[in-house]
């Protein structure tokens, strides 16, 4: 089994007109190849997507339209992003978004892609297996270990800082493998991460909205967590009735 300071990685990260991986496009794309002794390749480029960017996504990276006007289509960036991923394990903080952005632009410009079947790392989830930073976003994270900041919210930049937190997140793993083993289970969170309980410990949420929460497509840790808390109450509800001797009065 290869050292995990021996090991290759591929960090991606992508900007995009909005968030839906099916609708929106790539507006810029980076790419490092590193190990943790060394960047073995890097590559970034602005994409002309074809169409307007909105501007509530231009609020949150800063590319604008003019930025973009001129630059490459898509289709003349990914084989570069491919051939340098070929099958390395691939980092990034929710990196399942920006590997179904790629495999879906390669798959409207019919061009080979199997990104899809790398085993890949997400340091969000890492970050929640960490357990002790404030909140798990890439930003707070950077500061939480006094990771210098590397600018604006753009691709490269966001590599780059990606690359150092995901070094923080595995100093008690020796190799690539045993972290990959360990994100096959889901990982229980201590409170909510979004909507309007973002927050709350999951034992102070009305079960009503856990309720309905745990229908929702959400991740595996989100939904485990919210599933786990209602068990407890079921548990707990029934060891609490079958233990009251008034329960049925």
């Amino acid at each position: 089994m290869k050292p995990l300071n021996k090991t290759t990685f591929i960090c991606i990260d992508c900007e995009s007109t909005g968030l839906d991986t099916k609708k929106d496009s790539i507006i810029e794309i980076a790419i490092t190849k590193f190990t943790f002794e060394e960047t073995l390749d890097s590559f970034e480029s602005l994409v002309d997507p074809g169409c307007s960017i909105p501007q509530e996504s231009i609020q949150i990276h800063n590319i604008t339209n003019d930025m973009v006007k001129g630059k490459p289509h898509i289709s003349q960036v990914l084989p570069n992003i491919l051939s340098m991923a070929k099958d390395n394990i691939i980092i990034g903080h929710n990196i399942q978004f920006d590997i179904d952005l790629v495999c879906h632009a390669a798959t409207l410009n019919k061009i080979p892609c199997k990104l899809h079947t790398n085993p890949s790392i997400d340091t969000l989830r890492l970050a929640r297996l960490y357990g002790e930073s404030p909140t798990n976003s890439l930003a707070v994270l950077r500061e939480h270990f006094n990771i210098p900041d590397e600018g604006a919210h753009r691709a490269m930049s966001d590599v780059i800082v990606n690359m150092q937190v995901f070094q923080k997140l595995t100093t008690k793993f020796k190799s690539a493998q045993q972290i990959l083993e360990k994100l096959k289970k889901p990982i229980q969170l201590r409170t909510m991460p979004l909507g309007k309980h973002k927050g709350r410990e999951f034992r102070e949420i009305p079960a009503d909205y856990l309720s309905w929460a745990s229908r929702q497509n959400f991740d595996q840790d989100l939904l485990y967590s919210i599933k786990s808390e209602l068990k407890k109450r079921k548990n707990r509800g029934g060891f609490e009735q079958s233990s009251n001797p008034f329960s049925n009065l």
